[in-house]
């Protein structure tokens, strides 16, 4: 089951964000969408989680118009991380975990309170912020804090995760371990994952496709070494980069100025 976007038009006060844009998230797989600030990157990630109504053109989850699926229904399928994401401040790591929970819940089927236990232990073991379970998340450090949330979208069981720069504002081996937690989602739970990276590198290195938004479209994608090369960096980015391989053979790309 893939996550299509077909011909997006999205306007904000008479301004256009995204105007004819076309992109297909395969199932299974990790893609990074990256592209310069301003380029509608949000707002593509809001509008395919049904959170924007306000569009043209068509989403399809798994073959089906997503304005056809109730938010609950929704909710069950697609979990989204936005940025800045936020709780009342003296909220539990627990009871922020189970707040993922809410589309197995209404006001008259309160749900399985043994599913829902499970699944928020389930969030909270693949997270890693088990021992913080008691603990308020205001006074998680911030790394702690984003495997916090990352674990609530995870307690919703879904099958697409989308997460908006999951790794913005944390440390380098924060950033990492964020990342090897959504690997350890896709391998080990097949999870398909729609993530904003602002970092190329981390886009080369965890992705299993990269899309190219830019000018209110996607005007690339593909596997990540095909896709981001020093042409496209330059083209894009608007900057110069050399490119070599690492330790681990991987590709790394090292911009070293602008184009101008």
């Amino acid at each position: 089951m893939a996550l299509t976007v077909e011909k997006l038009g999205v306007s904000i006060a008479h301004k256009v964000i995204l105007h004819d844009l076309s992109v297909k998230f395969p199932s299974g797989k990790r893609t990074a969408v990256i592209g310069p600030n301003g380029a509608g990157k949000s707002t593509l990630l809001r509008t395919a989680a049904g959170l924007n109504s306000n569009y043209c053109g068509t989403v399809r989850l798994g073959g089906t118009d997503i304005r056809t699926i109730s938010r609950r229904a929704m909710a069950k399928k697609l979990a989204i991380l936005p940025q800045g994401a936020t709780v009342p401040a003296d909220t539990t790591v627990r009871q922020l975990v189970d707040y993922g929970r809410f589309p197995y819940r209404s006001w008259f089927r309160p749900g399985n309170a043994q599913k829902d236990r499970e699944a928020v232990e389930w969030a909270m073991g693949v997270t890693k912020v088990e021992q913080f379970a008691n603990r308020q998340v205001q006074t998680l450090s911030g790394g702690e804090r984003q495997r916090a949330f990352l674990a609530m979208a995870l307690a919703q069981q879904p099958e697409f995760l989308l997460l908006d720069e999951p790794t913005t504002y944390l440390d380098i081996a924060h950033q990492l371990e964020v990342m090897e937690i959504v690997t350890h989602i896709k391998e080990q739970y097949g999870m398909t994952v729609v993530m904003v990276l602002h970092d190329i590198n981390h886009a080369l290195q965890y992705a299993d496709e990269i899309a190219v938004l830019t000018d209110h479209k996607v005007i690339a994608q593909g596997a990540p070494r095909d896709i981001l090369t020093v042409d496209m960096l330059a083209k894009v980015f608007h900057v110069k980069a050399d490119i070599f391989t690492n330790s681990q053979g991987a590709a790394v790309l090292s911009p070293v100025e602008l184009v101008r």
